[in-house]
């Protein structure tokens, strides 16, 4: 996109200045800004080179696909970083916020980006702008940016729950945390953390997963009781406070994760209720003998949280996971009053994971499963997705998306909240193409989102471009006669299923 007013060095010296003005250490910041660059630019041909040279990393272009895939999640949710900002009611979350979508706008410019790029770039800078100026309005309310129930699928972060990261000294990048400092200290214009009550009416504010929301209230009572007795001075069962979460991608599973971290801090369970989201990738290091500090540093991050392990059945795949596994194991247990660990994935991956080590099934004594989403909650959710984006579906739109998301078969690593994010990527980008002659369009025109807007190809997207199939990519095709939109093509945001052990992992 070559209307970017900023190159990318640029608008990351910009996020590390607003950075700087909330009190941030540098090295994070920037290293948070170059991962979100990666994540946007991912798809882009040739952004692998042009990224590097921007950062300065050298030529290792796995350097990259690393930085890429370790933020896929912020290009629909807010970042770690502002994540905090907003926790701690920063007055400077905003600017970080409008700093962070310069980082995706430059991001545009890298390698021969495309319309697709340039939609998924503005996505992400919504969200940025939506999290650091979203205010609730009244304890646990559900309002226009409440959370959805989906995999950070449009969802404003809870206040209290999402994960802190801890501002390294100037200039260093952040290290182990030490027990007992698990979290950052709240600045002084910091809001109030929120109550047990209205964690859990945030917890019903989710859409669906009625399956999910008893068993955590279920878990927050016994856990409650439990330290009511301890308090009282009464003999309680040792209980395990660790989780399984086995589903779909897209269920929700990251979103209850920050829930379960808040309910606990506000327990008195956990000292600071953040968490710490993790893969396969950000455990196991190159080597064996370096996989144990790897994993040793990532549980220090999380002392006093959360530690949440997406994927975690790909530990079992090979000697390097195995010993990740145990050095957790071994760190659970020396940690168990400080630290809460939750693991997800697929079920029968899942199942067979903690099989494999006998530390794992006796510390993990809870299932939690995440069913699909119904044809109506996704519809529900792209409604407030794009509503978050600043976008207003029409009711003809919300219908096609309706039949659309009853038209894919819920097999094994279906997307769920992610399905319908990208399809919301989708109808963004036709969007912006609808409106390309018109010179000054209104406010209502820029925000309306019409059944015309639900394409899946840029050559749905853009008539005058080549395209396969000349019929439906000719100027003036009626929306109506266009066919009904196939999801099912490649889509490199989404994670790697059982059956598929060579692709990455969202």
């Amino acid at each position: 996109m070559t209307g970017t007013t900023q190159s990318l060095p640029g608008a990351l010296d910009a996020l590390v200045a607003a950075g700087r003005a909330a009190g941030l250490g540098t090295a994070a910041v920037r290293d948070e800004g170059e991962r979100l660059a990666a994540a946007v630019a991912e798809s882009v041909t040739g952004a692998g080179p042009a990224w590097l040279a921007a950062v300065g990393r050298g030529d290792d272009l796995t350097e990259f696909f690393r930085a890429a895939s370790s933020a896929r999640r912020w290009r629909h949710a807010p970042t770690d970083v502002l994540t905090s900002l907003v926790a701690t009611g920063s007055a400077h979350a905003a600017g970080y916020a409008e700093a962070l979508a310069g980082v995706a706008s430059a991001a545009c410019d890298l390698g021969v980006p495309d319309l697709q790029v340039v939609a998924a770039a503005s996505v992400t800078a919504a969200v940025q702008r939506a999290a650091a100026s979203a205010a609730p309005t009244a304890p646990g309310a559900p309002g226009p940016d409440r959370p959805l129930g989906g995999d950070e699928v449009g969802r404003t972060p809870s206040p209290t729950s999402d994960r802190p990261v801890p501002a390294p000294p100037a200039g260093g990048r952040p290290g182990p945390a030490s027990p007992g400092a698990s979290g950052p200290p709240a600045p002084e214009d910091a809001a109030p953390a929120k109550t047990f009550d209205e964690l859990l009416a945030e917890l019903e504010a989710l859409v669906g997963l009625d399956g999910v929301k008893r068993e955590i209230r279920q878990q927050a009572q016994v856990l409650r009781v439990e330290r009511l007795r301890a308090d009282a001075g009464l003999t309680s069962p040792s209980l395990t406070r660790h989780l399984v979460f086995v589903g779909n991608p897209g269920t929700g599973k990251t979103t209850v994760a920050r829930l379960v971290a808040g309910l606990y801090r506000a327990l008195g369970l956990l000292s600071s209720g953040h968490l710490v989201e993790v893969d396969r990738s950000e455990l196991v290091a190159g080597y064996l003998g370096q996989t144990a500090t790897k994993t040793t540093e990532v549980v220090a991050r999380a002392l006093g949280g959360v530690l949440f392990i997406d994927e975690a059945y790909s530990l079992a795949e090979d000697q390097y996971g195995a010993e990740a596994v145990n050095t957790l194991v071994k760190d659970m247990e020396d940690h168990r009053d400080e630290l809460v660990v939750i693991v997800a994935g697929y079920p029968l991956p899942m199942a067979r994971f903690l099989a494999t080590n006998p530390g794992l099934e006796s510390r993990f004594a809870t299932t939690i499963g995440f069913d699909d989403y119904t044809d109506a909650q996704l519809r529900e959710i792209f409604a407030l997705a794009a509503r978050k984006a600043d976008f207003v579906p029409s009711p003809e739109a919300l219908d096609l998306v309706e039949q659309i998301v009853a038209a894919q078969p819920r097999h094994e690593g279906f997307g769920n909240g992610r399905f319908a994010r990208n399809l919301l990527d989708r109808a963004v980008l036709r969007h912006a193409w609808r409106l390309r002659d018109v010179e000054q369009p209104t406010v209502e025109q820029l925000r309306t989102l019409l059944p015309a807007d639900l394409a899946t190809d840029v050559e749905d997207v853009a008539p005058d471009l080549p395209a396969p199939d000349a019929d439906l990519t000719a100027p003036g095709t009626p929306a109506h006669d266009l066919p009904t939109p196939d999801l099912t093509t490649p889509d490199l945001t989404a994670p790697r299923t059982p059956a598929q052990p060579s692709e990455e992992p969202a």
